[in-house]
């Protein structure tokens, strides 16, 4: 998958369910959205590896991406979506039976 305005690491701003020390507790919270379909994130004590597609939605353009890892060390899973608003990345990350949380980010540099 080429390069696209998607590509590249974001720091995370900000999170509905939880505040911003939690989200950078053992690293600045972040999400990586390499250019071949792949990428990770870590916020709090949640980490894992994304798998994702560029897709459009209701007429927006959005990554859509399953993700797999760890919750304070316990196996999780789950899945979400992000769209570009402006300088903004704004999504949701959802977990496998679990909660969800809204997210901004801004890219990392």
């Amino acid at each position: 998958m080429a390069k696209n305005d998607y590509t590249g690491t974001w720091r995370i701003t900000g999170m509905e369910l939880w505040d911003q020390e939690y989200v950078n507790m053992e690293v600045p919270g972040f999400i990586n959205i390499a250019s071949r379909g792949w990428g990770e994130f870590q916020f709090g004590l949640v980490r894992g590896g994304i798998d994702w597609n560029l897709e459009v939605v209701n007429g927006m353009e959005r990554i859509e991406f399953s993700w797999n890892g760890e919750d304070e060390s316990t196996p999780a899973s789950g899945r979400g979506w992000a769209v570009l608003d402006g300088i903004q990345l704004k999504g949701r990350f959802y977990f496998y039976m679990g909660d969800n949380s809204g997210f901004t980010a801004r890219r990392k540099g």
